[in-house]
């Protein structure tokens, strides 16, 4: 084999390593990333140092679990649940979600809920607020959204900074991939026609 066909070779397979390189990276940027859960604010939907994919291409939908970004350091990431809309109403009176007007449980709470209220019997898992108390508006606005953590005795949420703003959600978790006990597809929530959260 002479010196040209070599060089033809190696050229076509730096070529074809560039094209993979840049898919990767357009993948990794704009579908598809790996995102590590860090703290305990999404006990017991997720645990601290949970590994998952988040699909950045996703319609986000109420009840879905989404990465966003830190509204007081957008260099920061939290992983959040969509409770509210754009037109929903949210209110939370003793320990029940009334969700534009309608009280509905939340399947997604029922094991942190019931830890705590085996060691606290007469308190609220979460606190009575309306959004006006907590994000100034008793609706959420269009583009924008309201979020809560699972644990809402642990979490930095929309009870303490309002509402997002849509193009903050950088993509909805989809997959667990580690550890391996906990591999598989988050559980997806919708409300049926009675107004109840129900699985998907």
């Amino acid at each position: 084999m002479n010196i040209k066909a070599i060089a033809k070779e190696v050229l076509e397979f730096l070529i074809y390593l560039i094209i993979m390189v840049a898919a990767v990276i357009a993948l990794r940027h704009f579908v598809v990333e790996s995102f590590r859960v860090d703290g305990h604010s999404m006990d017991y939907t997720l645990q601290h140092d949970e590994r998952l994919f988040m699909w950045k291409l996703a319609k986000i939908e109420r009840f879905d679990v989404v990465v966003i970004k830190a509204p007081s350091d957008p260099s920061k990431r939290y992983i959040k649940r969509v409770i509210g809309v754009p037109g929903d109403t949210i209110e939370v009176r003793d320990d029940k979600l009334y969700l534009n007007g309608v009280a509905t449980d939340e399947p997604y709470l029922a094991e942190k809920v019931k830890e705590y209220q085996a060691a606290n019997p007469n308190g609220n898992f979460t606190q009575n607020f309306t959004l006006a108390q907590v994000a100034g508006a008793s609706t959420v606005p269009e583009g924008k959204y309201f979020v809560l953590g699972d644990n809402r005795q642990n979490s930095l949420d929309g009870r303490s900074f309002g509402f997002i703003d849509a193009n903050t959600v950088e993509g909805e978790a989809d997959v667990s991939y580690w550890p391996l006990n906990r591999l598989g597809f988050l559980q997806k929530y919708k409300l049926n026609d009675a107004g109840q959260i129900v699985n998907r």
